[in-house]
């Protein structure tokens, strides 16, 4: 999610691990530091428990197969650009709908410019459709090229695990001779001080070599979480993708209902239009139920995000909209802890919900900072499928590692500090701060919300949540804005 987000939400990027190769010619050690070295015997004991504690904490699943065709790079590149470039182009349409549907509702209530609407909003639709099924083959792209990173990452960990054993083997044949027999195994004094030297060099080659494999395994885990990412994005979009298809024809049915209706008169439109019309108190006390579990009267929301919008210059309906419970796709939110993740082993490689190293560190702090305990705390669960994260808080569904970037702005708007996720108005604030940043502001076009919305929900990834997402939340964020409007007495109706 956006944050899940977001986040988030960080992957590394591929590098190739080069094996150390030992160059007996060139080993001239002149550093003025002085080196600590283990003894041979500890340094083959320490190694081998590392290996046994990577193997257990990173047991390797079997990576994806390639499936499909294989294009040749610049192939792929060219498929990929026409596809932007088509993507691009629906997007400006969808755009000019969006604003011509702005420019009627703009002019008030009337039967031709009921149906003028209606007809825009089915095309508009349509091309939404479009869009994401252009994103949806953009995805399949995607999903094999990670495939393929994930078996370079497994075959490089599999070199360095073989580059380190002959390593071992090494160090303890050297170890199997005391140091009388090596010293007359070698007629020169010259090459005894040679191959000590080359031992100790082997020592740091280990070192290395065990960090690589390290840095190859965060790498793995974050190449995997992507995949999860991808592969979850394409339910969505197919789920969303039949919902649009649904509301088109819903829409659709609508015009020719109210045609029926109103058979053309004006008069019968205006009744019909004062019949939906919800008051102000009926608005007041609809539910609004948070994204991150919990409900407040819709009044009640509106005057934390009146805050929050005063605060940043976000419109309130926009950061309600993205607070809305309804937007989240169905993301499972609020129900698992931060420790354990409910799908392992059946479903998943991860033993907890959060990202240990990106997240848990930090969540502990946010927790120890409000006293809070953190069995006690409940957070966003993981995708169940192989590898994704949860751990979003709160309301604003911040992942620990983006509500720390974010925390002392907060603070600073709120008074609050520390601030909490789980607090209403702290998370307000923090969806309108993060929107703000993402291009939202005062006076952004329906486009550049639609866009930063995007942003929130799948940070770098935004563009395939443009058209699903970002397009679900601008709508409800009109149809709050309508209620707003009610509200703040524009359009009365006590």
């Amino acid at each position: 999610m956006k944050k899940k987000n977001t986040t988030s939400d960080i992957v590394s990027q591929n590098k190739s691990g080069n094996r150390v190769i030992l160059d007996t010619k060139k080993m001239v050690f002149l550093r003025k530091e002085t080196i600590f070295r283990l003894p041979i015997k500890n340094v083959i004991a320490y190694v081998l428990i590392s290996l046994t504690i990577f193997s257990y904490v990173f047991g390797m699943v079997n990576a994806p197969g390639n499936k499909g065709y294989i294009f040749a790079a610049s192939s792929k590149e060219t498929e990929r650009a026409e596809l932007e470039a088509q993507l691009k182009d629906l997007e400006n349409q969808i755009a000019q709908y969006e604003g011509t549907v702005n420019q009627y509702k703009q002019q008030g209530n009337s039967l031709s410019l009921e149906i003028k609407t209606l007809n825009n909003k089915i095309a508009k639709i349509n091309l939404q459709i479009k869009a994401i099924t252009l994103n949806l083959s953009k995805l399949n792209g995607d999903i094999e090229d990670t495939k393929k990173d994930i078996n370079t990452t497994e075959n490089d960990i599999t070199q360095k695990k073989n580059s380190l054993a002959g390593v071992l083997q090494g160090l303890y044949e050297t170890e199997q001779k005391s140091a009388v027999e090596q010293l007359l195994s070698n007629p020169k004094l010259s090459d005894f001080f040679l191959e000590i030297n080359n031992l100790l060099a082997t020592q740091e080659s280990v070192r290395k070599t065990l960090e690589k494999i390290i840095e190859l395994k965060d790498k793995l885990v974050d190449q995997k979480e992507s995949l999860a990412n991808e592969v979850d994005s394409i339910s969505q979009l197919k789920q969303y993708q039949e919902a649009q298809q649904k509301l088109a024809k819903q829409v659709e049915q609508e015009k020719n209902s109210l045609l029926k209706e109103t058979k053309g008169q004006e008069s019968k439109y205006q009744a019909i239009l004062n019949e939906k019309k919800l008051s102000a108190a009926q608005i007041r006390s609809r539910i609004f139920e948070l994204l991150g579990g919990g409900e407040l009267s819709f009044g009640d929301a509106y005057k934390i995000a009146k805050i929050a919008q005063d605060a940043t210059g976000v419109r309130a309906a926009l950061i309600l909209a993205v607070l809305d419970g309804e937007s989240a796709l169905g993301r499972n939110v609020g129900k698992c802890k931060y420790d354990v993740n409910p799908y392992y082993p059946a479903k998943a490689s991860n033993k907890t919900t959060m990202h240990p190293k990106r997240d848990i560190p930090i969540f502990l702090d946010i927790l120890k900072e409000l006293n809070m305990d953190p069995n006690s705390v409940s957070v966003s669960c993981p995708i169940p499928r192989d590898g994704a994260f949860g751990g979003a808080m709160g309301p604003a569904q911040f992942i620990p590692s983006t509500w720390k970037l974010y925390e002392d702005q907060v603070a600073q708007l709120t008074g609050h500090n520390p601030p909490s996720p789980w607090n209403n108005t702290d998370a307000f604030v923090a969806t309108a701060l993060y929107l703000k940043g993402a291009g939202a502001s005062a006076g952004s076009s329906l486009y550049e919300e639609k866009v930063a919305a995007a942003r929130y929900y799948a940070g770098g990834n935004w563009k395939t949540y443009l058209n699903s997402y970002g397009a679900r939340v601008v709508s409800k964020a009109e149809e709050f804005q309508d209620d707003i409007d009610v509200l703040n007495g524009q359009f009365a109706k006590n």
